[in-house]
């Protein structure tokens, strides 16, 4: 039995499988040093959470300056990066089409379907978390993703990653194994482990 992938927690509970990622938050742009994440990364296995949110206070030149350091921090250390994306999904594939990192994990997705296929069609995953239950649009895309590009997450929700798996395979009309063979696949094949 494959065990339960949390790509992305605030929460870590010490079950399962959890994602061991560094980076700074677009929200904290403006007040944190990115040319010192590279001696920060420790061992983080991807870069991130990093990306934009056109709907905070933190001026989008900030932003996406501190986007473009990280996307060239992961190339060059060949690590994927976790990407939060709030209004701004456009601005953002052109951000990683510039300076593409050796994959990509759009944490917490609440777009459309139509949102959902572009990111899939350049090979980025995507994670779903407590508030795709709340969007008839992301529940679409939920069905849709293929499971090769597929993960969940509990982000900063109190829900347990087991109750995400339980909706989600209602969502998708599969058995919660079926969600936790294909989301340890899609992490062994990104991080080569367990």
């Amino acid at each position: 039995m494959a065990e339960y992938v949390n790509i992305h927690t605030h929460r870590p509970a010490g079950r399962g499988i959890e994602l061991r990622a560094k980076g700074v938050h677009p929200w904290d742009a403006e007040r944190e040093d990115t040319a010192t994440l590279g001696q920060r990364l420790g061992d983080a296995q991807a870069v991130g959470e990093t990306g934009l949110d056109f709907a905070c206070g933190v001026a989008r030149e900030a932003q996406t300056a501190a986007l473009r350091a990280q996307l060239r921090l992961a190339c060059e250390r060949g690590l994927p990066v976790v990407l939060h994306c709030v209004r701004a999904f456009e601005p953002l594939m052109r951000e990683l089409a510039a300076c593409p990192p050796p994959a990509a994990i759009f944490h917490g997705f609440i777009g459309s379907p139509e949102q959902a296929r572009q990111a899939v069609a350049k090979g980025y995953y995507l994670s779903f978390g407590e508030r795709t239950f709340a969007s008839r649009k992301t529940l679409e895309a939920l069905r849709e993703v293929p499971s090769d590009r597929l993960f969940f997450e509990t982000d900063d929700s109190p829900a347990a990653i087991e109750t995400i798996y339980a909706r989600a395979a209602e969502v998708r009309r599969t058995t919660v194994e079926e969600l936790r063979r294909a989301t340890a696949e899609n992490y062994r094949r990104l991080f080569g482990e367990k």
